[in-house]
């Protein structure tokens, strides 16, 4: 056994997102909102938190910082503290949830999946109408907290957050714990998934149905894009019906949802089999094994050995014991060290083989090179990539699933600068067409500069296929820019 010195595969987006979960039952609930917050802990690595309410000791809070340790390290000596039958929690890269707030609507608890685009303008125009605002020790505006001063500016709970759906820019999906139940409420465009549970006794909420199962709930629904509803330990009311349109993000399947999770009734594993199967099928390069590049490249590998017909060789292992999950320090060495440390190479399972690793996508592409000489030079015959997503060719402007700042950070962006001088849409349309002269050309100069044998990303076409939506439901954004007419539309608002 080897050590492999990659970043292939070490959350290489910094990825930034979050997921929440909230249970309102006729027990007490910390022991389901603690493990059920638990299970979104591969959507962030910065901060947990976790609120509860009971009608003796009313709101009681607790956050953390998770970036050196775990969620449930952090909280379990204090669970006791804890009371009531219902709560949320949190796990966020973004900033310190649930927050607590008193308004003329009553005391609530807050958590958001957002990403909010306008943060600074919206924050100026509070500022104006005579509201405070806190702000982080950067300077920063907290972005839950002026989602929860739109929600206040509301008749009603669902006044406001009709507020925060017409002004945010970008996303924005929350949780509000209250004196009476839970308030839950789906992003408009629907991009960030809410799914309702349900047992005897109790009802719950989460963006990942993997917090079902173990704790006994059944998917019992799947909120619409803009629909809010409130719960209870037996029921679940309508406040907001649907939108009628949607754009979920179809990078849920591809990278950051957990094998086990449904997506609008869709499953993770199933889509990432169903796109590497039928790459697999319609390509003739020869190859003797492939390998999936821990975690999420996993599911793909094996659609890809079922569909080129070879077998699915562990290649490259995470060393689980120590690195259970992936966490991105703030420097770039550490971040560099963590990613040698935990994946581990298997020589023998290399030697004199020509294997096809699948991955889920492409980034900056800043260490694949190095990775692939040290694969050669560890034995492999021939190292072949297969991405499971079609080239990055916009950052996303939705969610905050990677730390980039600017496309011009993209591998692909940064090809196309370098082969036409320029990054008008015409020029990008070029590029982002499967198979044109210009899409060829960047994947080949990319293969050759990462010294890959090969290099195969899947069509936009198989990956809507393999997720079984209508496209116009998907958002595909960051592969071809399709999301342009909403930022318009948001831009005019």
């Amino acid at each position: 056994m080897l050590i492999l010195h990659t970043t292939i595969k070490t959350r290489k987006y910094n990825l930034c997102m979050g997921g929440f979960f909230g249970t309102v039952s006729q027990q007490e609930c910390i022991t389901d909102l603690f493990y059920g917050t638990d299970y979104n802990s591969h959507l962030g690595t910065r901060r947990g938190g976790l609120a509860t309410y009971s009608a003796e000791h009313g709101f009681k809070r607790s956050i953390h910082n998770l970036e050196n340790t775990y969620f449930r390290t952090r909280f379990e000596q204090e669970l006791d503290e804890f009371k009531g039958n219902s709560g949320i929690g949190i796990i966020s890269d973004t900033d310190a949830q649930p927050l607590l707030m008193n308004s003329h609507l009553g005391r609530f608890a807050i958590v958001t999946v957002a990403k909010i685009n306008n943060l600074e303008e919206l924050a100026q125009r509070l500022l104006n109408e005579g509201h405070h605002l806190s702000e982080f020790s950067s300077g920063k505006i907290n972005p839950t907290e002026l989602v929860g001063l739109l929600i206040i500016r509301g008749r009603s709970f669902v006044e406001g957050i009709e507020n925060v759906f017409n002004e945010v820019k970008g996303s924005c999906s929350l949780l509000l714990l209250t004196e009476n139940g839970i308030i839950a409420a789906r992003d408009a465009w629907g991009r960030t998934p809410v799914v309702i549970g349900r047992k005897e006794g109790a009802m719950a909420v989460t963006s990942e149905s993997t917090a079902f199962p173990n704790l006994d709930y059944n998917t019992y629904t799947y909120l619409g894009p803009g629909e809010i509803v409130h719960l209870t330990a037996n029921n679940m009311d309508q406040l907001r019906a649907p939108n009628k349109r949607m754009q979920v993000c179809s990078f849920l399947w591809v990278y950051y949802g957990f094998p086990t999770s449904n997506y609008e009734g869709i499953n993770v594993e199933d889509v990432r089999f169903k796109s590497g199967q039928a790459m697999g099928k319609a390509d003739d390069t020869e190859i003797d094994c492939c390998c999936g590049i821990p975690d999420s490249g996993v599911g793909m590998a094996l659609g890809y050995a079922d569909g080129h017909k070879i077998p699915y060789h562990r290649a490259i292992s995470k060393y689980t014991p120590t690195w259970p999950r992936s966490f991105t320090p703030r420097n770039q060495e550490m971040r560099s060290l963590v990613a040698k440390m935990k994946l581990i190479a298997n020589k023998d399972m290399l030697n004199g083989k020509r294997i096809a690793f699948c991955d889920d996508s492409i980034v900056r592409g800043t260490q694949l090179k190095d990775n692939t000489r040290v694969l050669m030079d560890y034995g492999a015959r021939e190292v072949h990539m297969r991405i499971a997503c079609p080239p990055l060719v916009y950052s996303c402007p939705f969610l905050n699933f990677t730390s980039s700042k600017s496309d011009m950070e993209l591998i692909t962006r940064q090809l196309i600068a370098e082969f036409e001088g320029d990054s008008s849409e015409a020029v990008l349309d070029k590029y982002i067409q499967t198979d044109s002269p210009e899409y060829n050309r960047m994947v080949n100069t990319l293969a050759e500069r990462l010294h890959l044998s090969s290099l195969k990303f899947s069509k936009i076409e198989d990956l809507v296929n393999s997720i079984g939506l209508p496209k116009c439901q998907l958002c595909t954004h960051c592969f071809d820019g399709s999301s342009r007419f909403t930022l318009t539309e948001q831009n005019k608002q």
